[in-house]
């Protein structure tokens, strides 16, 4: 078919037809870029240069909005320099790894998007970043702190606007300023500074070099953080140079092998005095539950209401600074936590943040000895055990491992009553026997899945010395059981922070507490009516309960259980309103001189929980429903009789209360109910109403 004929076919007519259709969507789709480019230029033009706003200083605050801390006070890590006060090897090197089209863009490296889109999608994952210098000072200077589309539709604008009103030059250097090179250190100045001790203009290759490769990972490429990663980076960043035309190769391999000595210097914290130790778990906070960076932290002006009750922290630091010989080089820790919400009203990790700022607190793991027997009572009254049931105290060998394996536990003192003693005795006098005789008839794994129940995450073995606290475990985690314990089985996260704005003033974040009950509260309130004996002398026996040393610094209700094992003292207990643990031994796990030693966690814990709660309301623990009360003989676990020179108020689950009666003293036996029988008719209706 000729050509003239197949123009006049309807085939052809159709592709015509079709063909000057796309050839009018296509110039309709050019007219609309067009206009909406135009209209984003004149929109830019408009709204004028964007406002470079100023850092703002982050503000801490107490439980009661006092101010605590604030970030960068000083003001002497922050320095502006001008552009050419800034080694131009620096430049050239920020440039090379950082954007090396940075001159020839308006703001965006298409290319650069497409290559990051197509590594991410071959990796499957965001491997590769696209941000030009432009686009990271926008996000430097206007960063919100939620990740939304919203923000990086933002943030496109901004470095669009950037790129119209400022230089080249001014976005360098304004970039170059404002940029984190992590150790507190914002703008290259700083950096300068802090890492070498000289000024920007100063810096040689080698040491540009070094500091550009930081900002993409501050406390991952810091040389203080880690030499041979930071040296590692210091080459990517030199052969970059080299592929950027702005270094030669042989310059390159010299400065690879340049020689750096590193400036010392002093890390800036928030306000190391008020409370260090707590200062660095908010951050910690900030990081993990609201995903902010350090620069947001520092210069974000946020306000961050934190947890901490100053008073109660300030009475927790005197306590151990005066409870503990000032040469001794042992080691304390204290938590103080509210119950009821898992908020954090005052914490020590050490005893000199300046010296140790690892967190004792909620960093080390440590065996908590007799601590743990709470646990331990709590599954044994859960599985059918009363404070009355009574246990023989007496040197015990136990065969386990299907008898393969023995342990023989000794009782402090190596004091035994060689008799049996009620529950409440055992606990009270933290009899080791007893506790093991317990674990192994409840079955060793029992405690191990109590111990979970409580929140304690760290690894336990199921064998017999588990009851008496054996395996290590973590400060929190056992703050968190006792708070369990105290708020009627309810599991808390222990937390740091209540609220966060912006520096605005609008809410980022809001502690949400979702206490989930996840402890029988009957059994759990019967297990804190026993820890109280720890101060109840009525149960002494042939040792002193374990309390009666600070027993009479107390004027309020509280439940706690003492600790110690040949390396470690504590002392952990709670009033309705406050749990607080304390622990004393030394960082390499010396053995404790209990003479001298072994009374620092009580004294401690006993004259902080009554200082932290001066002046507020002394709280009884509540039972619930299923609680019954009975006064018991203390030493048979019995009913008391009319006889028995002291009687004990004791909670039992109802129907395991005891029913009989104490017979083990002379005299009359009746019980009070029956004396009032033999009363008059009208004295029993009176004691009726009452």
């Amino acid at each position: 078919m000729s050509l003239i004929k197949w123009l006049k076919t309807e085939q052809f007519q159709f592709w015509k037809r079709w063909g000057m259709l796309l050839g009018r969507l296509m110039m309709i789709c050019f007219v609309l870029l067009g206009l909406s480019i135009g209209s984003l230029y004149l929109i830019a033009v408009i709204m004028g240069a964007p406002e470079l706003q100023v850092p703002q200083t982050t503000i801490y605050y107490d439980t009661n909005k006092q101010v605590i801390g604030e970030s960068n006070q000083d003001g002497q890590n922050r320095y502006w320099v001008d552009l050419d006060e800034i080694a131009p090897h620096l430049i050239d090197a920020t440039i090379a790894i950082e954007d090396r089209s940075f001159y020839e863009h308006s703001g965006f490296d298409f290319k650069r998007i497409a290559g990051a889109i197509l590594a991410d999608i071959k990796a499957m994952a965001k491997v590769q970043g696209a941000s030009t210098i432009t686009q990271q000072y926008a996000r430097n200077l206007f960063l919100e702190h939620d990740k939304t589309w919203k923000r990086k539709i933002t943030e496109a604008f901004y470095a669009y606007r950037l790129e119209i009103h400022y230089s080249k030059e001014e976005i360098l250097e304004g970039y170059l300023n404002t940029i984190y090179y992590g150790h507190g250190s914002y703008g290259i100045e700083s950096a300068a500074r802090t890492y070498f001790g000289k000024g920007a203009s100063d810096l040689t290759l080698a040491e540009g070099a070094m500091l550009a490769g930081i900002p993409k990972g501050p406390s991952y490429y810091s040389p203080y953080a880690d030499a041979e990663r930071a040296k590692k980076r210091q080459g990517t960043v030199l052969d970059a140079m080299v592929t950027n035309h702005s270094l030669t190769e042989n310059e390159a391999q010299q400065a690879k092998f340049e020689n750096m000595p590193l400036q010392a210097f002093n890390e800036e914290e928030v306000q190391t005095e008020n409370a260090p130790y707590f200062a660095a778990e908010v951050k910690k906070e900030l990081k993990t539950k609201l995903s902010l960076d350090e620069r947001v932290i520092e210069q974000g002006g946020l306000h961050v209401y934190t947890t901490l009750d100053m008073e109660m922290q300030q009475s927790a630091d005197n306590w151990v600074k005066s409870s503990i010989d000032k040469s001794s080089d042992i080691q304390a820790a204290l938590v103080a936590m509210e119950p009821k919400t898992g908020a954090v009203r005052a914490m020590i990790g050490g005893r000199d943040y300046e010296e140790s700022k690892f967190n004792r607190a909620t960093m080390a793991k440590r065996t908590p000895g007799s601590t743990f027997k709470p646990l331990l009572y709590y599954a044994a009254v859960k599985n059918g055990f009363t404070p009355s049931t009574r246990v023989r105290s007496e040197p015990t060998t136990f065969y386990y491992d299907n008898d393969k394996e023995t342990y023989s536990p000794n009782n402090y003192g190596n004091a035994y009553a060689n008799d049996e003693i009620t529950l409440a005795q055992a606990l009270a006098l933290s009899d080791n026997v007893v506790a093991v005789k317990t674990h192994m008839f409840l079955d060793e794994k029992t405690l191990v899945q109590t111990a979970k129940d409580f929140g304690i995450t760290s690894p336990l073995s199921a064998i017999p010395s588990l009851a008496l606290g054996t395996k290590p475990v973590g400060m929190m985690e056992m703050t968190e059981a006792y708070s369990m314990l105290a708020n009627g089985g309810k599991q808390v996260e222990p937390h740091y922070i209540d609220k966060v704005t912006d520096r605005d003033g609008k809410v980022i974040y809001r502690h949400e507490s979702d206490a989930e009950v996840v402890l029988d509260p009957a059994t759990a309130f019967v297990t804190t009516s026993m820890m109280t004996g720890v101060f109840d002398e009525s149960l002494n026996d042939y040792t002193k309960v374990t309390g009666s040393g600070i027993d009479h610094l107390l004027s309020r209700p509280a439940a706690a259980k003492t600790g110690s094992t040949s390396t470690d003292s504590w002392m952990i207990g709670f009033t309705p309103q406050l749990t607080a643990a304390v622990w004393i031994g030394y960082d390499k796990g010396e053995k404790l001189n209990f003479r001298n030693d072994g009374f620092y966690a009580k004294k401690i814990w006993a004259n902080f929980i009554e200082e932290a709660l001066e002046g507020e309301e002394s709280k009884e623990f509540t039972p619930p429903e299923g609680v019954v009360a009975v006064k018991v003989d203390p030493q048979t676990g019995l009913l008391a009789s009319k006889a028995c020179p002291v009687k004990r108020l004791t909670y039992y689950i109802e129907g395991t209360e005891p029913h009989d009666y104490c017979e083990d003293h002379p005299g009359q036996s009746l019980s009070e109910d029956e004396g009032a029988g033999k009363k008059g008719l009208l004295d029993r209706f009176f004691q009726w109403i009452r």
